[in-house]
C-alpha cells in the first residue's frame, strides 16, 4: 500500500512537468498550485483506495478460512454455533442452513431493508433540496458554485465515508472506548450463503438485532445520507465567497472525521449514549454539527462585499429565485419523510408500522407549527408576510423535532415546532445584528433549532430507561448537546483557521464582484443574462 502514496506524492512533486504538457492543463484555468492541490488530492484518493483493496483481500482470505473450518471441522463449527445461537435463534447464524431461517423472519428482513432503502433514496434527494434553496437565496452569478458544492458534498461525502467514516461512527471496535472508533475501508456484506456438503449455509448471515434487521448495505447508504446532509448544510452560510478548494477540503474533514466521531458518541454506542442521551434523527448530531460548521465558516470569512455598509448597517442582498428557494424547501418537507420515519430503522410489525406513521405525523405537525409561527412573528415585526421567513420556520420545526419525533406527544409536537419557528426569526436578526453573514439562516435553522430540538427532548420527551426524573433527562441533553456543538465549534474554528492561513478561503474582491460561476467553473447559470 505505501507504493501507491509513494506513486502519488512523486506525481506530485513531478505536476509540473508530466501535466503541463497537456495544452489545456497549461492554460491559465489551472496554476501550479492548482495543479498541485489535484494532483495531491488524487494521490489521497489512489492510497485510499489501496487501503480498501487490502482490506478486500485480507476480508476474502478470513471469508475462505472460514468456509475451510465449515468444510473440515464440522464439529467445530458445530459447537462455535451453538456458542453463537446464544444470542441469535436459529437460522440467524454463520453455517445455520439458510432454510432454518423462519418464513417470517426472512420476510421482515426484506420488508425493512426494502423501506429502508426507500427512505435512504428520500434523504438523499434531499440534497436537490438544499441545492436549490441555497440557490434561490443567493446571487444568480453563483448559481454553479453552490450546484457544484452540493454535487460534491454528495460524491466526497460518499467517498469518505465509505473509507473510514461509517466504520469510525459504528465502530466494531474502539481505539478509545466510547469517544474514537477504529477505522476500516468498505462494508461488509451479509446474507451470503455457501454450499457444505451439498446444503446451503449462511457463510455471513443475514444482520440481526434484537430481530430481524436489514441489509448492512442498505444501512450504509441511508447513513451516508445524514453525513452528506450534515456537510451540505454548510455551503449555504459561506455562499459566494468561499474557494472551491477550500470546501473541498472542508467537506471531506467533516464527512470523514469530525461528523462520524461526534455521531460514534450517540448512534455508535459511546460515551453520550451509555449516559442515556436521545437524539432519535439527529437534531444535535446532524443538523447542529452542520449549522455551527457553517456558523464557524461564516465568521472565518467575514460578509460577502457589500453585505454591511461602512457604519454598520445591514444591507439585504436577495435572493435571485424565490420560487426555486420555495420548491426546495417543498423537496426537503418530503425528504424529511425518510429521515424521521426511516429512522425507526424497522419497520414490519403492527407495533413498528404504527411507530413509524406516528414519527411522520409529529414532523408533519412541527414543521406546520414552525413555518406559521414564523410568518406571523416576521409579520408582527416587518409589517409584511415574509415568505422565506415561513420557509425557514417550516423547516426550523423540521429540525426542532427531529430528535424526539418518537416520543413526544401531538400538542407537544406544536410547541417544538412553534418555537423553532421563532427562534428562526430571531436567529436571523441576532446575525445581523452582529454583522455575520449567513445567506441562507443555516444557523438559525440548523444550528439553533438544533440545539432547541435536544433540549426539547429532555423538557418533553418519555423518560428512556435508566433515567428517573425529567430534570436528570434534561440534564442529560443538555451535557450531551454542549459536547457535539463544542466538538464541531473547536474542530471547524481549526479546519477554517487552517485554510485561511494556506490561502484557500476566500476569494479575491475581483472574483466575489463577478461571481464564482465564471472565475471558479469557468460557465454561466444563464448565459443569457
Amino acid at each position: 500500500m505505501l507504493s501507491f502514496w509513494r506513486q502519488g506524492v512523486m506525481l506530485m512533486l513531478t505536476s509540473d512537468t508530466v501535466l503541463t504538457s497537456d495544452k489545456l492543463l497549461s492554460s491559465s484555468i489551472l496554476s501550479g498550485r492548482g495543479l498541485r492541490l489535484l494532483t495531491l488530492m488524487l494521490a489521497f484518493f489512489v492510497g485510499l483506495c489501496s487501503l480498501g483493496t487490502q482490506a478486500i483481500a485480507e476480508d476474502e482470505e478470513a471469508d475462505a478460512a472460514a468456509v475451510e473450518v465449515v468444510a473440515e471441522e464440522p464439529a467445530a463449527a458445530e459447537a462455535s454455533d451453538e456458542a453463537t445461537e446464544e444470542s441469535n435463534p436459529p437460522g440467524w447464524n454463520a453455517g445455520d442452513a439458510v432454510d432454518s431461517l423462519p418464513y417470517d423472519d426472512a420476510n421482515d428482513y426484506a420488508i425493512n431493508t426494502l423501506i429502508m432503502f426507500i427512505c435512504a433514496v428520500l434523504v438523499i434527494f434531499m440534497q436537490a433540496g438544499f441545492a436549490m434553496v441555497e440557490v434561490g437565496l443567493n446571487s444568480a452569478k453563483n448559481a454553479v458554485n453552490i450546484l457544484s458544492k452540493n454535487v460534491m458534498d454528495f460524491c466526497v461525502g460518499v467517498l469518505l465515508f465509505l473509507f473510514i467514516g461509517y466504520s469510525m461512527m459504528y465502530p466494531g471496535s474502539w481505539i478509545s472506548e466510547g469517544y474514537l472508533g477504529m477505522p476500516s475501508a468498505f462494508v461488509s456484506r451479509d446474507a451470503q450463503v455457501t454450499e457444505v456438503d451439498g446444503v446451503s449455509v449462511w457463510e455471513t448471515p443475514p444482520a440481526y438485532s434484537d430481530g430481524a434487521y436489514a441489509a448492512n448495505a442498505v444501512d450504509f447508504l441511508f447513513q451516508v445520507a445524514f453525513a452528506a446532509t450534515a456537510a451540505t448544510i454548510v455551503s449555504g452560510a459561506v455562499a459566494g465567497r468561499l474557494k472551491f478548494s477550500g470546501y473541498l477540503v472542508y467537506t471531506a474533514i467533516l464527512t470523514g472525521l469530525i461528523y462520524p466521531i461526534s455521531g460514534s458518541w450517540k448512534w455508535g454506542g459511546g460515551w453520550l449514549d451509555q449516559m442515556g442521551f436521545q437524539d432519535f434523527a439527529g437534531s444535535v448530531v446532524v443538523h447542529a454539527v452542520g449549522g455551527f460548521a457553517g456558523l464557524i465558516g461564516a465568521i472565518f470569512l467575514g460578509p460577502r462585499m457589500g453585505r454591511y455598509s461602512s457604519d454598520g448597517k445591514s444591507v439585504p442582498i436577495p435572493g435571485h429565485n424565490i420560487p426555486m428557494a420555495a420548491l426546495g424547501v417543498f423537496i426537503l418537507l418530503v425528504g424529511w419523510y425518510g429521515f424521521n420515519p426511516g429512522s425507526q430503522l424497522t419497520y414490519s410489525g403492527a407495533l413498528n408500522a404504527e411507530a413509524t406513521a406516528y414519527i411522520a405525523l409529529t414532523t408533519t405537525v412541527a414543521a406546520a407549527a414552525g413555518a406559521f409561527v414564523a410568518m406571523l412573528t416576521g409579520w408582527a415585526m416587518f409589517g409584511k408576510p415574509d415568505l422565506t421567513m415561513a420557509l425557514n420556520g417550516l423547516l426550523g420545526g423540521l429540525v426542532a423535532i427531529t430528535a424526539n419525533c418518537d416520543r413526544v406527544s401531538e400538542p407537544e409536537a406544536l410547541i417544538i415546532g412553534g418555537v423553532g419557528g421563532l427562534l428562526v426569526v430571531l436567529g436571523i436578526l441576532l446575525l445581523d445584528k452582529l454583522m455575520i453573514d449567513d445567506p441562507v439562516g443555516a444557523w438559525p435553522v440548523h444550528g439553533l433549532c438544533g440545539v432547541w430540538g435536544g433540549l426539547a427532548t429532555g423538557i418533553f420527551g418519555d423518560l428512556p430507561d435508566g433515567i428517573t426524573s425529567v430534570g436528570g433527562f434534561f440534564t442529560v441533553q443538555l451535557i450531551s448537546t454542549v459536547a457535539i456543538v463544542g466538538w464541531t465549534v473547536v474542530t471547524m474554528s481549526i479546519v477554517f483557521g487552517a485554510l485561511k492561513v494556506l490561502g484557500m478561503l476566500r476569494v479575491s474582491q475581483q472574483e466575489e464582484h463577478d461571481g464564482l460561476d465564471i472565475h471558479e467553473h469557468g460557465l454561466h447559470a444563464y448565459p443569457d443574462m
